[in-house]
């Protein structure tokens, strides 16, 4: 066996970009394509908005405006400007910014003087300009190299921060900025800075009453149980409703910064209320009675936030300082008094509120002994009829430690029919992607109860393989994967599915986890070169690129689909649609349209929204256009 030297030749440092570049991950975490609202191109844009934000919170700038057009960025502020003297340090030197001055930045999120220099070295090209007292200076930089600095000039502009990048696609490969995730984002830093508008590509986002806005438009409103409660208080902000859905609904905040992953001010928010809630009405209440079918936002401003990552996605701060409070004492003692306070002077809200919580009481009683019957039902099924085929990583139960970072890399397929199973099957990567395969059209499961769920056998047996009877803390994949037929039936199937986990299970779509996989619709070959087409556009291209002469194959269902072709559409190029929630359609309203007793006005829209020809319709379903007309 050679020996490995180990000599000073193979000491090397990098520099701040190089080490960016070759460990993105550590910086801004996943990198992604865009299809979920936690990839990395997402990340980028925060971190330039965070900074503008900062200003507006230290009284400078009540604007931002942002654009996005062909992939280039452009984020523009009116705060103070980055001092000219210091425009190239502030994005290109590591541990350099004013947030480490506390008097300028007491309670900012980014803290370590990372943020723009990520951006930077993760940037085909990235330019930054500051306007400040009449002068302006700008910086050019292509992947964090500088490539030309001006000189200090005269300007007429107001004073501020233009920053204007384009992602570099080698490292976020056929990415796409989707507007939805985008403009999520905004309303957040709207709701938390009353006041401050954001413009988008020409459309303004604003918010006068903070959190109480948020979960106006995040929720039902013609389904809360009671008026909203808003709480405001120095460095904290709440609010809070019950609706008729299941499950529970938080939107966390920290310093400004959304921490989807919630963490220790979270968990004292959900503590906080369920104490509360006790000792108002002198009884003990389950705290799943209480928190069931609870929307809540919490904001809390801290001196340097300790966050569990780069991201800062989960807030691990302990203390508040600089009084050295712990967070949970502060959270709760403030729920302790102020929602208290508030449920003696409303007694209209106090009372509706006790009403949910004993009716969330009376369901759970009500279906416990059926649960525990069904899930005894559905450990036996999954074992022995093969339902679901698992992932390694799951069979091998991993170390509690490890549970975390394992869940990010589990898919599993949810799919119709032995044939399409087994190919995704022999194609799967068996340490992490697992196949759920149904029999036959679920239950249409609108307007029922979690009891009739329970008492389905299919729709039982995937909530239990998913591990979400009791909420998402259990959910064993980080993307649940519907994978039907691009046919009548498969489309049919889909929006069953779509249905039960909208109903039942919506923090499942709120939190990113839904995807629906894209197989392609045709296979475009001659003797030397094969493609795969999503779409009428890219068959044509393909044939044209072919010249004309080519076998083409329309791919009707997915078990047509061999497994060794399967393997290329879900592996590293596999193509998913996220299923995103949009905040501004209540979940009621969709699914009483589309699986509501109106099938007539559903069939006009249908009729007024087609684009599609109709032999395009012919061959994707069989179904002739006299045939169409008669149904």
């Amino acid at each position: 066996m050679a020996t490995v030297q180990y000599t000073e030749d193979n000491i090397r440092s990098l520099d701040w970009k190089e080490h960016i570049r070759l460990r993105p991950g550590m910086y801004i975490g996943k990198l992604g394509n865009g299809s979920h609202a936690d990839d990395g191109i997402y990340v980028l844009l925060k971190e330039v908005i965070d900074n503008s934000i900062d200003e507006f919170v230290m009284g400078h700038g009540k604007q931002l405006d942002i654009d996005i057009s062909e992939g280039v960025v452009t984020v523009r502020d009116y705060g103070r400007g980055i001092p000219l003297g210091k425009v190239v340090d502030v994005v290109s030197k590591i541990n350099t910014g004013g947030k480490y001055d506390s008097k300028a930045f007491k309670k900012s999120v980014g803290l370590n003087g990372v943020g723009l220099k990520a951006v930077n070295a993760l940037s085909n090209q990235f330019t930054v300009t500051a306007f400040r007292d009449g002068k302006q200076k700008s910086a050019i930089f292509e992947r964090g190299e500088l490539m030309k600095e001006s000189k200090m000039t005269k300007t007429k502009e107001q004073n501020g921060t233009l920053i204007e990048y384009i992602p570099d696609d080698s490292v976020f490969k056929k990415y796409k900025h989707r507007e939805e995730f985008i403009i999520n984002q905004l309303w957040n830093y709207a709701y938390l800075n009353a006041g401050f508008k954001l413009k988008f590509n020409g459309k303004s986002y604003v918010s006068r009453n903070g959190l109480k806005d948020l979960l106006e438009r995040k929720s039902d409103t013609e389904t809360m149980r009671y008026p909203i409660i808003h709480l405001q208080g120095d460095d904290i902000e709440i609010a809070l409703t019950h609706g008729n859905q299941y499950g529970e609904e938080y939107y966390s905040f920290v310093n400004g910064q959304n921490t989807t992953q919630g963490g220790t001010h979270l968990a004292a928010f959900r503590e906080g209320i369920v104490k509360t809630v006790r000792e108002f009405y002198g009884k003990s209440y389950d705290s799943k009675d209480i928190q069931g079918a609870i929307v809540g936002a919490i904001s809390v401003r801290v001196e340097e936030p300790v966050f569990e990552s780069q991201t800062k996605t989960k807030l691990g701060s302990l203390n508040v300082a600089p009084e050295g409070q712990t967070m949970r004492l502060f959270v709760v003692d403030f729920l302790k008094k102020n929602l208290d306070n508030f449920l003696h002077k409303n007694k209209a809200v106090a009372e509706a509120l006790l009403k949910r919580i004993q009716q969330s009481e009376r369901e759970r009683k009500e279906i416990a002994g059926i649960k525990k019957l069904a899930n005894k039902r559905a450990k036996v099924a999954n074992i022995h009829n093969k339902k679901l085929r698992d992932c390694r990583v799951h069979l091998n139960e991993p170390r509690k430690k490890d549970k975390e970072e394992t869940l990010k890399a589990t898919t599993v397929f949810i799919t119709e029919g032995d044939s399409a199973s087994g190919s995704i099957t022999k194609a799967r990567d068996v340490q992490t992607q697992a196949v759920f395969s149904l029999r036959g059209k679920p239950l249409n499961s609108f307007g029922q109860t979690k009891k009739v769920v329970y008492e389905n056998e299919e729709l039982n047996l995937l909530q239990h393989a998913l591990n979400i009877e009791d909420g998402l803390d259990g959910l064993r994949y980080n993307q649940v994967v519907i994978a039907t037929d691009a046919d009548v039936d498969g489309m049919h199937i889909r929006l069953l599915l779509l249905t039960f986990f909208l109903q039942f299970f919506p923090d499942l779509v709120r939190e990113g986890h839904l995807y629906i996989l894209e197989t392609p619709l045709f296979r475009v070959r001659d003797k030397k070169k094969t493609f795969y087409c999503y779409s009428d556009t890219e068959k044509k291209t393909a044939i044209e690129s072919l010249r004309g002469k080519a076998e083409i194959t329309r791919f009707k269902g997915l078990g047509e689909i061999s497994p060794d072709e399967f393997g290329e559409f879900i592996g590293e190029d596999m193509r998913l649609e996220p299923v995103i929630f949009n905040d501004n359609i209540s979940i009621l309203e969709v699914l009483q349209y589309y699986m509501g007793k109106n099938s007539m006005e559903r069939q006009k829209f249908i009729i007024e929204n087609l684009k599609v020809e109709i032999d395009t319709i012919e061959e994707l379903t069989g179904v002739s256009e006299e045939e169409a007309e008669l149904a």
